[in-house]
């Protein structure tokens, strides 16, 4: 790995023309996602009236900052670009939601009429049981598929995975909340309930307190499918095929037997919580942050290579493996530069953790498209913020445990060199 021919800079042309087509796809999907939204709102309106519409969207954003900030949170070792997630979060609540409103209604009519015509009720519990669980998991994961292929620059293992997932989820069970609490608010006002005895109440407490992450959850299993698959060897191409597909059948299966919990008494949905849903949530949160020690533990043994190269010093590969110390370095940029130098040493923490993961990927047999093109725009991105991030990385190495007062005096001695 040389410094000079690693940096090469592709064709002017052709990144013109990259920018291009990806600013017209971008335009034409936010346009398509905002058709959905607008379908979406309308069709809940209908179903819920102006009142329980409001009511609706009042609760239903409650859960959705703390959702999000959690798996913000997850996601700090190698941040997910938040055009990503924006896109998760609007295809959740407007286009997996229209789907799930117009098929699931579609599917379970047919039931009624066609196949079950004399027991209306199954064909209910059955639409909800499994036709539901199919409809939904598949839509959602529509979002994760669409990152996967579209964005394999950004889509580096198990934590991208779980946390585009889940941020997906959460637009759509922000939107299906709408619907359901609005709809449970307008049977109260028609037949007088209020107080403990409120639909709402109920409705509230069981999708919004006891089980705000059940969409998240669910839809998590598509991402670690499609976070393992990421990490499969190229060759294999049965197993990066099998494993997504695993993902959405786990998810399918969870979603089922939630729903199927939910129409039972309030003992039996309890027991299901309890000995099913609650494990499932322990294991997958501690898939999670194992993947996330490990994309440190990556950073750690990989980015040595290009302090070799010059690219970075010998103390910023362990500062940047350590989420502590990368907090500590943008405190020093911010004291020392602002918030435009804090800015710069976040998206150069970012690049040297892509570039970590990149070339970690590549030699385990796992090279993305456009490997080489990707490693020279992430350098690239070094190169452009190294003046004002390399000196605060490299002294929140070493200085970790130091007064906040010397760590800003070796800041400044550092970049006086």
């Amino acid at each position: 790995m040389h410094h000079e021919s690693a940096a090469g800079p592709p064709a002017a042309g052709g990144r013109q023309r990259c920018r291009t087509r990806r600013a017209a796809g971008t335009a034409a999907l936010t346009v398509l996602l905002g058709l959905c939204g607008a379908v979406v709102l309308g069709l809940v309106h209908q179903q819920t009236g102006s009142d329980g519409f409001l009511v609706g969207l009042g609760l239903a954003v409650l859960p959705v900052p703390v959702l999000l900030a959690a798996f913000r949170w997850l996601d700090r070792a190698a941040p997910t670009p938040r055009r990503n997630l924006l896109f998760a979060f609007g295809w959740g609540a407007c286009a997996a939601t229209l789907v799930a409103i117009t098929v699931n209604g579609f599917a379970t009519d047919w039931l009624a009429s066609s196949l079950l015509p004399r027991a209306p009720d199954r064909a209910d519990v059955l639409g909800t049981t499994v036709v539901a669980p199919v409809v939904e998991e598949a839509a959602k994961a529509g979002a994760v598929l669409l990152l996967y292929l579209h964005r394999p620059r950004d889509f580096g293992g198990v934590v991208s995975g779980v946390v585009t997932a889940g941020v997906t989820a959460t637009g759509f069970a922000f939107t299906e909340n709408i619907l359901y609490l609005g709809r449970a608010f307008g049977e109260d006002l028609a037949f007088g309930h209020f107080g403990l005895e409120s639909t709402t109440l109920g409705t509230f407490l069981q999708r919004v307190v006891v089980a705000p992450l059940a969409h998240p959850l669910f839809t998590a299993l598509v991402g670690l499918g499609f976070g393992a698959a990421a990490l499969a060897a190229r060759h294999r191409r049965a197993l990066r095929t099998l494993l997504p597909l695993l993902g959405l059948a786990a998810a399918v299966t969870l979603h089922g037997v939630w729903n199927g919990a939910a129409t039972r008494p309030t003992r039996v949905f309890f027991t299901v919580y309890g000995l099913f849903m609650v494990p499932v949530l322990l294991v997958v949160a501690a898939l999670a942050l194992w993947a996330r020690r490990h994309v440190l533990r990556t950073v750690r043994a990989t980015l040595p290579r290009y302090a070799e190269a010059g690219w970075l010093t010998p103390s910023e590969p362990y500062a940047l493996g350590c989420l502590r110390s990368r907090a500590l370095a943008r405190d020093l940029a911010r004291r020392g530069g602002g918030r435009r130098a804090a800015r710069a040493v976040a998206e150069y923490h970012r690049a040297a953790t892509c570039l970590a993961l990149l070339r970690a990927r590549a030699e385990r047999g796992a090279v993305p498209p456009g490997f080489r093109a990707h490693e020279r725009d992430l350098l690239r991105i070094l190169r452009r913020h190294r003046p004002l991030a390399s000196a605060a990385t490299a002294s929140a190495a070493p200085a970790a445990a130091l007064p906040t007062q010397a760590r800003i005096e070796e800041w400044e001695r550092l970049r006086a060199c």
